[in-house]
């Protein structure tokens, strides 16, 4: 047996095994690359010149992966350096050029370049449970080693670039009914594929290189290409990539294959150099680093969290116990009240049979996950749970009480969390004997959906406690980022500049629509406007009551929010708030009545009438955001730029492919975000707009925010 730092080569009879083993996920990395070549260099030598008393040369190559996965895709961490596509290239032509049959066996997620080399195989076979697919166009990218020409030459163009498109695997039985995998595989993969490859033998089957197919030229109608792109621009806004993917497959039909990877590889690597391709990929590593936390110390260990307590049954805390629930782990919810915990389980359950009839779970699964999920009203039952989540309204004396009560019936060792948005964990913890347990978990809503978890140390938190969090994030799929202490932490703190002006200018008098159109357009996954709306226009009003002397000495702060709630308008609770909602329709309506209490509040307020241009809107909410995250940034509220981009990302609804807030910053260009603060700081003066000092900084000396984070490391 041959064997290579990453690759391992037997014999089964005369089938030739590759066995590729590159923990955690068998990404083909150029190692991989490296030794895949020179297991292809001795099965070369074997099959052209089989020499006594050499072993006969095999008959067939049957190529798998050891661990939880077939390769599940390229090294992304390569596709900022010189260009890779020719090494992927040339490997995958020897594989194809094999003069014996060629099997993949694949299993686990199979993405990217991972299908991209089992279509260079001559059959394709999955386990049962693999997950098959081309997600590249969520990257600012296209297929690059081959998936724009191979795949075509399958399946066709429209198959093709559907399953470019959605960027969602299929599963193994999809792919076979698709056609792009030649059999299912059920029970244990190596054995099966064993077995397949003998039949294939016996039978007499031959090579069959997929690139000496043609591509049917009827599935490249131009209707159904037409109907591709309108696809494309609608569910990819702001965006060429499934454009540049078109493209490329389109190309398929008339190229033959070493010009059409020839053509793909240009437009992949124009598609590299695009600022939506740099915004993702800056994301994708950006959620990676939020996990590590720089200054822990080597002994610092997480405590095991094998069952949880919910203290709250309302909508945060039902969805933070499906968190559990849908992971496994037992989670108590307590309710002072028991007709409001009767109401907040049976919310739980309408959520799991709203899922169960979308066919995301079956009934099994959902009685399974209730199961786990039980209501108490005595604080003595949470005494086992490992760790426990405060996640009642916004209100401190409230929060200090059952924290209190929480001391008193934790078992020692237990993590008490506070799922506070705004209000400081420092007191919250000065509330028991045990600061060093206490910390801030903040969840998302709707917590069972949304990936981020902001993670909100005080000062007197434990290094244990903060990485017990950072590891319980894992099996709860949720994205963490630590902040320190501050009103608003990172992503509310951020939110209060740039709702601020969105609700400056409908008192300006841009209608709600307008401001919130303009923000989609750009990418936000919702106005701002409608988002109040969706969670509740008093909701805000309360903090803002509550916390007023936070705020600036400005007569018109957030005064669109008071004027609509104290009309009755709550938003989509009640059916009107910025816009009017019908019942059974969440669509918004625009509502003269709204826009004639806010003109009838600016008069109020001697906000004088303005028209504004579609830049200005964008302008006015982002620049200030960004602002407000270099100063979170400077007062080391944040441990990175990159996490600040990660926060607004998966909580907030910033385009992943515009890189997040700091991100973007760069890409526009400091010295732009620093003119446009310094225009609106003329016109409306210094109160909302004078730039963060660090901003000022960086363009003064034309350093980039990484550097100034290198600068700062210890």
């Amino acid at each position: 047996m041959a064997q290579g730092a990453t690759v391992s080569s037997s014999r089964s009879g005369d089938i030739a095994v590759l066995t590729v083993d590159n923990p955690p996920v068998n990404t083909i990395t150029a190692a991989v690359r490296a030794d895949l070549s020179a297991a292809l260099s001795l099965l070369e030598q074997q099959l052209q010149s089989p020499r006594p008393p050499a072993p006969q040369p095999p008959r067939a190559v049957l190529l798998q992966c050891a661990g939880k996965t077939f390769f599940s895709g390229a090294d992304i961490g390569e596709f900022h350096g010189p260009p890779k596509e020719a090494e992927y290239r040339t490997l995958f032509a020897r594989l194809e050029a094999l003069p014996v049959p060629v099997v993949a066996a694949m299993h686990g997620t199979v993405l990217g370049g991972g299908l991209e080399i089992a279509l260079a195989c001559h059959y394709r076979l999955a386990a049962s449970d693999a997950r098959l697919g081309l997600p590249e166009v969520t990257l600012g990218i296209i297929p690059g080693a081959g998936g724009t020409q191979r795949l075509p030459r399958l399946i066709g163009v429209e198959q093709s670039l559907d399953l470019i498109l959605s960027a969602k695997p299929v599963s193994a039985q999809q792919a076979l009914e698709i056609g792009f995998i030649d059999a299912v595989i059920e029970g244990e993969l190596a054995a099966g594929a064993l077995a397949y490859t003998r039949e294939l033998l016996s039978q007499g089957k031959g090579v069959r290189p997929t690139g000496d197919r043609s591509v049917d030229p009827a599935s490249a109608s131009e209707p159904a290409l037409a109907r591709l792109r309108e696809r494309a621009r609608r569910d990819f806004p702001n965006r060429e990539a499934p454009l540049t993917a078109i493209e490329a497959v389109q190309a398929s039909v008339s190229l033959p294959l070493a010009e059409g990877l020839a053509f793909e590889e240009r437009l992949v690597n124009r598609a590299k150099a695009t600022a939506e391709s740099r915004g993702a990929v800056h994301m994708f590593f950006a959620e990676r680093e939020s996990r590590r936390v720089r200054d822990l110390p080597a002994g610092a260990t997480a405590r095991a969290v094998r069952t949880a307590g919910i203290v709250g049954s309302g909508t945060m805390g039902g969805g933070i116990a499906m968190c559990f629930a849908n992971v496994g782990l037992p989670v108590t919810v307590l309710d002072a009240d028991a007709g409001a915990l009767t109401r907040g389980l049976q919310t739980i359950s309408r959520n799991y049979d709203s899922m169960l009839k979308r066919g995301r779970i079956d009934a099994a699964e959902k009685a399974r996950r209730l199961g786990l999920i039980r209501g108490a009203l005595d604080y003595a039952e949470l005494g086992q749970a490992d760790v426990i989540i405060e996640a009642v309204f916004e209100n401190m004396d409230l929060k200090r009480r059952i924290f209190t009560a929480l001391d008193q019936a934790a078992k020692p060792g237990a993590v008490l969390a506070s799922n506070t948005s705004t209000l400081d964990v420092t007191e919250i913890a000065r509330a028991t004997s045990r600061p060093q347990d206490v910390i801030g978990m903040h969840f998302f809503a709707p917590a069972n959906v949304m990936p981020l978890l902001e993670v909100v140390r005080t000062e007197l938190t434990s290094p244990d406690t903060v990485q017990t969090v950072m590891e319980l994030s894992k099996p709860l799929r949720k994205t963490p980022v630590l902040s320190r202490i501050c009103y608003g932490f990172i992503g509310n703190r951020m939110m209060e500049g740039y709702a601020r002006e969105a609700e400056r200018m409908v008192l300006e008098g841009a209608t709600p629509r307008q401001v919130d159109a303009v923000l989609e357009k750009w990418g936000m996954a919702m106005g701002i406007l409608a988002v109040f709306d969706m969670a509740g226009i008093d909701v805000g009003v309360n903090v803002h009551k509550a916390n007023a002397a936070r705020y600036p000495p400005d007569p018109t702060y957030y005064q669109a929010d008071f004027a609509l709630v104290e009309a009755g308008r709550l938003g989509q609770k009640n059916g009107k708030g910025y816009y009017r909602y019908v019942p059974g329709d969440r669509m918004r309506h625009e509502d003269p009545e709204a826009i004639e209490i806010l003109k009838r509040r600016a008069r109020q307020l001697d906000v004088a009438p303005q028209t504004h241009a579609e830049q200005e809107i964008l302008e006015r909410c982002l620049y200030p955001l960004i602002n407000e995250g270099f100063r979170i940034l400077e007062e080391r509220v944040a441990q990175r730029a990159s996490d600040i981009d990660v926060v607004w990302c998966a909580g907030y609804g910033f385009p992943r492919y515009r890189g997040g807030p700091m991100f973007y910053a760069e890409t526009v260009g400091l010295a732009t975000i620093l003119d446009g603060l310094e225009r609106y700081r003329q016109r409306f003066g210094e109160l909302h707009w004078r730039p963060a000092a660090l901003l000022v900084e960086l363009e003064r000396r034309h350093k980039s925010i990484a550097a100034w984070e290198r600068e700062q490391a210890p």
